[in-house]
């Protein structure tokens, strides 16, 4: 169960993201998301991107793990690859720029990464122990 809940919070924390471009652009990555979404159906090649596609991959396995039973290990790793690509990215961009929006909007989800890789290493090993 420990490890549904962590799935479910590492979506939702992926989900407040925040960029700043340029003098008046921002947007949270929920918004961009829903833009990448709407374009996806409409015209496919304007979203090809991997730094669009490994992200909403990286989601989509997520929430394919919550179907499951026993959330995969595999599937929860892949998961936050995809998407640590594209926040940790943001939380360089933020360290380099000295822009504390985009550092603690990526913290959450980096910390919470490091949770349920820490969760399932203990699992692992523990079982391990058990057998």
């Amino acid at each position: 169960m420990k490890a549904k809940i962590l799935n479910v919070l590492l979506v939702l924390t992926s989900l407040l993201g925040y960029l700043e471009w340029g003098k008046d652009n921002k947007q949270f990555l929920f918004q961009a998301e829903a833009e990448i979404l709407s374009k996806l159906f409409n015209d496919p090649t304007s979203v090809i991107h991997p730094f669009t596609i490994l992200p909403l991959a990286g989601q989509i396995l997520l929430l394919i793990t919550l179907l499951q039973k026993s959330p995969n290990k595999i599937l929860t790793f892949i998961g936050i690859g995809g998407i640590g690509l594209l926040l940790g990215l943001m939380f360089v961009i933020g360290l380099i720029s000295l822009n504390f929006k985009i550092l603690c909007s990526t913290i959450p989800f980096l910390a919470l990464g490091f949770v349920t890789i820490r969760h399932h290493w203990k699992t692992t090993r523990n079982h391990l122990k058990n057998t």
